[in-house]
């Protein structure tokens, strides 16, 4: 009953701020949503309970059987979506509280309230699931959820444009999951998870044909699943719905970027780790594509100028880490950073709603600065979340992100020194980007107008509120999550307890307690490389950014504008799309179905009509000529046919 109280009170919500919403009116809305949400996530804080206890299956109803065919909906209860369904659940709670503060103004809170409670809902049924039916259900809601808060000041062309982008590119990997789906069940004959995780042994080193070309089964599966993954989780190739999803309100921005959308993918490889433990190639795909994203988006970061576009190419770095945690055999250390990772960027993109909120809406920060003593409560409170993404010792992502870097030196992975080598950079880039975007926001010279700096002030406190309880978690969570990378000493006492399947040759998580202590001590030489960089060039020296901007032109101009991809995209399918399609209407539709089907019969028809019609004069003499001229062709026909 707990976890069915747990999935289901976002639901309950999200009809009656929905349906009811002008019955009930913005407070009554915002009521009845952030009740069930504190309601929902007490019942996830309760579940934590039940962390290394075995797996449990809560059946809701007899859902699809055709024939052999079975998919019940059940909730899949055990380490694993125990700690989905807090992050998700908690962090929601919080940014639904904030919510209330940060839209208090406008027109349409109920919708919006009612939206929020959706994702929950539909990303709490992708957790939960107990087969590959529930899972794409809670996906696809998820990414229908995702499409109508981006979107959700629809009146804005750029927010209705970017909540498209969002649900066309996601499309993109949903078919390779849907493939993945459908490959899984053509081999296995069953998409309940407890019996497919049971038959991969004997399906291992197994043979399928795709193309005419004869494929290692499981790394097939493997590749189509994480095709997915990439989608969802915003993977080079698929991340460009990612920065322009900043057009949705702010919590919309931390909501699908901090804990629950994007992290979709991470959950998705984890629960397949015993079909990636039998998929090496599938594995090392997942690794070289995380570690390749993760220093990626680390350099797009160090080029934005909208406090909301570095945070969410921080996210895109982070899910990196998060991917090639599990490429390198690092499961349980991927899902520590996901844990961790949902507390600080949550901070993070609150926070810049605060700052956006002082500054009369701007999120541009070369038109900010000097504001630290204006808004102090926000101020510290970005700090600690900016601690903690680059891995200040003693902040929640010192702990993880070392364990992934630490995981990818001692793995046997044939891309494991890249994802090492990859990670330790990007873990230099992303402090330098954070600790720019500290000091072009609320250091230096104030570069706002006089009558922006004079309306600056601290958020109330039903915004800042959550940002405490989530710079605790930014403080805390790393200390309070470590026994998930922690090995068992005895059997069945691990933290995951069955929940994450590591093979017998895979024993990256007890070696990367042992690694060189150089491996250790770099992810803090890279942080405070990085970030003493940032400070020599934003405070030190101003004069800096420019001169090096000026001195490696091309490099900056590539960097800024995203290494292109929105260029490269919109050449080879955009126009290539227009192009057909405008061809396709012209040529095809109005030049040859039109001109002679529809449009051309109708008129021949008007054209002989309007002949026709002329006969008609109304004068008898020209009936009687007409009549003659009958007469004649008849006369002439008997005679030319008579024997």
């Amino acid at each position: 009953m707990l976890h069915v109280l747990l999935v289901f009170s976002p639901l309950i919500g999200a009809v009656v701020a929905g349906f009811f919403g002008r019955a009930i009116g913005d407070r009554g809305a915002q009521t009845v949503t952030c009740g069930l949400m504190a309601l929902s996530a007490l019942c996830a804080v309760i579940g934590l309970g039940y962390v290394g206890g075995p797996a449990m299956k809560v059946e809701i109803v007899r859902w699809i059987q055709v024939g052999s065919f079975e998919a019940d909906w059940a909730l899949r209860v055990d380490s694993l979506s125990c700690v989905m369904m807090f992050v998700v659940s908690f962090c929601s709670f919080l940014i639904h509280v904030y919510s209330v503060g940060y839209m208090s103004h406008d027109p349409s809170v109920p919708r919006f309230m009612s939206y929020l409670s959706l994702f929950t809902f539909a990303m709490l049924m992708l957790v939960t699931s107990d087969n590959l039916i529930q899972l794409f259900f809670g996906w696809e809601g998820v990414g229908v959820a995702s499409y109508l808060l981006i979107g959700f000041w629809y009146t804005r062309p750029s927010a209705c444009a970017a909540a498209m982008k969002a649900f066309i590119v996601n499309r993109v990997g949903d078919f390779g999951l849907m493939l993945g789906i459908a490959g899984v069940y053509l081999v296995f004959d069953t998409v309940q998870y407890d019996q497919i995780f049971a038959m991969i042994p004997q399906a291992a080193g197994g043979r399928i044909v795709v193309w005419g070309f004869p494929l290692d089964t499981l790394d097939v599966l493997g590749f189509l699943l994480f095709v997915g993954a990439m989608g969802k989780s915003a993977q080079i190739g698929l991340h460009t719905w990612l920065p322009d999803a900043m057009e949705g309100p702010t919590p919309v921005s931390a909501l699908i970027h901090a804990a629950t959308m994007v992290t979709a993918g991470v959950f998705l490889v984890a629960r397949f780790s015993p079909l990636y433990e039998h998929a090496p190639t599938a594995l090392a795909f997942v690794a070289f594509i995380g570690a390749t994203t993760a220093i990626f988006a680390a350099t797009i970061g160090l080029t934005q100028f909208d406090i909301k576009r570095v945070i969410a190419y921080s996210t895109c770095s982070q899910l990196g880490y998060m991917f090639f945690a599990c490429g390198v055999g690092a499961y349980q250390a991927a899902i520590f950073h996901l844990f961790t990772h949902a507390f600080f960027k949550a901070l993070l993109f609150l926070g810049a709603g605060s700052v956006i909120h002082a500054m009369s809406d701007e999120q541009d920060m070369r038109r900010m600065g000097g504001i630290w003593n204006k808004i102090p409560y926000t101020y510290v409170l970005m700090w600690i979340g900016t601690l903690a993404l680059i891995g200040f010792p003693g902040f929640a992502g010192y702990f993880s992100k070392d364990a992934i870097l630490e995981a990818a030196w001692a793995s046997h992975n044939p891309f494991h020194l890249y994802a090492f080598w990859m990670g330790l950079l990007a873990a230099i880039l992303t402090a330098f980007y954070s600790g720019r975007l500290i000091w072009l926001t609320f250091h230096g010279t104030p570069r706002a107008d006089r009558e922006t700096m004079h309306h600056v002030h601290e958020s109330p406190w039903i915004m800042l509120a959550p940002l405490f309880v989530l710079a605790a978690g930014a403080i805390l969570a790393g200390w309070l999550g470590t026994g998930m990378v922690e090995v068992a000493e005895e059997e069945g006492a691990s933290f995951w307890h069955g929940a994450i399947y590591t093979g017998e040759g895979n024993h990256v998580l007890h070696d990367l307690h042992g690694v060189p202590f150089f491996v250790s001590f770099a992810p803090f030489v890279a942080m405070a490389i990085g970030l003493g960089l940032s400070y020599l060039f934003y405070m030190a020296r101003p004069d800096l950014p420019g001169r090096v901007a000026g001195a490696v032109r091309p490099l900056y101009r590539f960097l800024y504008n995203k290494w292109y991809f929105d260029e490269l995209y919109d050449f080879l399918f955009v126009r290539s799309a227009k192009w057909l399609g405008f061809g396709l209407w012209k040529a095809g539709d109005q030049g040859v179905i039109d001109r002679f089907g529809p449009d051309g019969l109708a008129a021949s028809t008007q054209f002989a009509t309007k002949r026709i019609v002329r006969l008609q004069s109304g004068y008898l003499y020209h009936y009687a000529f007409a009549m003659l001229i009958g007469v004649a062709g008849l006369v002439t026909w008997y005679m030319l046919t008579a024997p």
